[in-house]
């Protein structure tokens, strides 16, 4: 079998690339967001809402998710795996309405990252009209990628096999590349590696395919039982992309997330409270739930959580970093 020797878990969210003196200037993508009242929100707010938004608390909690990632950044060097899984989401950059696949793995023979433009949505483009991360954000220098289809095909034989009715892509819409949930992995977490990569395809974000809390778990074990069937010589890590809460931030949600995780416990997965998962960009907590699905012995530790609030709503991104050896 091949030798997982690594799983590791980051946030990808727009304050990741924001010094924290630009995290206030958000409030405009909030107040306009037509997901959700942000004057209903407001008045839900926890009451000490003002220290958390200090200039100092803010730099803080910025200077800890920059640690948190050169910590996952030195684990991926010292492990050296020949291939990555990266499980993560799409937000209407290759998968759109008339074609949303619950799970999809991508065999194509490299992964382009290419300049991605934001507002695909009409609905959401007032709200994110004059905030920095907008029409042309650029994730990563624009690049192709290698990829492992080999080991891709096995995984795709072996969901298929155990019962998952498994959607494949195997190129990109011309002009376009993958989405941001792995293109993060190489601004961020290996600038300087080039490690062959499988990705795998949540629909974390749109209803009404979204995966339960259980089958994220289940796909996890897959992916696992299909890298254990792999060639033995090779090593292999496997990462979760995106999370956990925002844009309106539950801390109590989080931690019963990373609780379960850490002890690898189902059921305690599968009764996660699905309609406060279904919140906004919180559903991409599946894509951890997936991965600790994916890791049998390995030991889950929690490098940082970091409950980044931006708003008096108490809106923001919560952001994890997790390693599982």
């Amino acid at each position: 079998m091949a030798k997982v020797v690594l799983g590791f878990g980051s946030s990808h969210a727009p304050q990741l690339r924001l010094s924290h003196e630009r995290w206030p200037d958000m409030i405009q993508k909030d107040t306009n967001d037509p997901r959700f009242d942000y004057n209903e929100v407001l008045k839900r707010a926890k009451p000490d809402m003002e220290s958390e938004l200090t200039p100092e608390v803010m730099k803080l909690r910025d200077e800890s998710n920059h640690h948190s990632m050169n910590v996952l950044r030195q684990k991926l060097e010292a492990a050296a795996p020949d291939v990555i899984v990266i499980i993560g989401d799409d937000q209407h950059e290759q998968f759109f309405e008339n074609n949303m696949p619950m799970f999809s793995v991508f065999h194509g023979d490299s992964l382009p990252i290419r300049e991605r433009r934001r507002q695909s949505d009409p609905k959401l483009a007032s709200a994110w009209t004059n905030t920095t991360w907008n029409a042309t954000a650029t994730h990563a220098a624009e690049a192709d990628h290698p990829t492992d289809v080999g080991f891709a095909d096995h995984i795709i034989h072996e969901l298929v096999e155990s019962g998952f009715d498994i959607s494949v892509s195997n190129e990109f819409k011309e002009g376009t590349g993958v989405g941001h949930a792995f293109s993060f992995l190489y601004q961020f977490i290996m600038p300087e590696l080039n490690i062959p990569v499988v990705p795998v395809t949540m629909n974390a974000f749109y209803p009404p395919n979204q995966p339960t809390p259980r089958r994220a778990f289940q796909l996890g074990k897959a992916v696992r039982d299909a890298i254990d069937s792999w060639d033995p010589t090779k090593k292999v890590a496997v990462m979760a992309s995106g999370g956990l809460s925002h844009f309106i931030i539950d801390e109590e949600l989080d931690h019963m997330a990373l609780d379960a995780m850490s002890r690898r416990d189902e059921e305690a997965i599968a009764s996660l409270p699905r309609e406060r998962m279904m919140q906004l960009g919180t559903t991409e907590t599946l894509n951890w739930l997936a991965l600790s699905g994916a890791m049998t012995d390995e030991k889950m530790t929690l490098v940082d959580y970091v409950p980044c609030y931006r708003t008096p709503a108490g809106t923001g991104c919560a952001m994890a970093f997790a390693y599982w050896e």
